[in-house]
């Protein structure tokens, strides 16, 4: 099926945000770094997290996601504790340090860079953003014994910004906001997953890849919806191309309240 979510990270379409955000991503990573990934709904920042990840040398890197950071200081501190394989401990006031004598033993003894990712990082508070900042810190400062990415909406920027976090703001070494595709990139994302489909052939005109790419704005996942809405269209009525009417008519019912 084109335009699914289950693609393999060697398949994915390489427009420009995406190799820009895969290419920091993997620096930030390689650096033990603090980084910041922020864009629209649907701008394909899990995606270029997926791809980063993908190019790891994976013995030597240990994941830790959180795909609801909606769980509270304890909780960010309990994630990094199951991940790196210990028993959470009940109180906050033990459970950080055994969280930071993981992160460290993971580094120092078991030669593996813990990577903690965090979705929707633009629901944090303050209080969780301060945590992830003193989870960078080690020996004096002069190392960081993880990398962490903090995938949000482009208000995280605006959090980060508040005087309050200045001291997060200034560790922060790697900030990308992942712009939507031009109308160029959206006709050469379409092309690329009909072929991986196995059609070459030419399968939606050009006022109907305008069409999609300026109702999508140029974001991947809508224009993943407005295709298979165009396609099952054009299907329906017989027709052997998504033209302009099929596109219309998928415009029509993914943005119906």
């Amino acid at each position: 099926m084109p335009f699914g979510k289950d693609l393999a990270p060697s398949m994915l379409h390489r427009h420009s945000s995406h190799a820009q955000a895969v290419a920091r991503i993997t620096w930030c990573i390689g650096e033990r770094a603090l980084g910041v990934i922020t864009g629209e709904v649907g701008a394909g920042k899990t995606v270029a997290v997926r791809a980063s990840l993908a190019r790891l040398d994976h013995p030597r890197h240990k994941v830790i996601y959180l795909a609801n950071p909606a769980v509270g200081v304890a909780g960010i501190h309990h994630a990094i504790v199951t991940s790196l394989g210990g028993v959470p401990r009940p109180h906050k006031s033990t459970l950080i340090p055994q969280a930071t004598d993981l992160l460290a033993t993971e580094n120092n003894e078991r030669g593996r860079v813990p990577i903690l990712i965090i979705e929707e990082a633009h629901l944090l508070d303050h209080e969780q953003l301060e945590a992830i900042r003193m989870l960078t810190n080690d020996e004096m400062d002069s190392n960081s014994p993880l990398a962490c990415l903090l995938i949000g909406q482009p208000t995280l920027r605006h959090k980060i910004k508040l005087g309050v976090l200045a001291a997060l703001d200034q560790r922060i070494q790697v900030r990308y906001n992942m712009p939507s595709m031009n109308g160029e990139e959206t006709a050469s994302y379409l092309v690329h997953h009909l072929a991986l489909a196995g059609r070459t052939d030419t399968l939606f005109t050009d006022d109907a890849i305008t069409l999609i790419h300026d109702t999508a704005r140029g974001y991947p996942r809508a224009v993943n919806n407005l295709a298979v809405q165009a396609l099952l269209s054009a299907y329906a009525e017989g027709k052997p191309i998504v033209d302009e009417t099929s596109a219309r008519a998928a415009v029509a019912e993914v943005t119906a309240e």
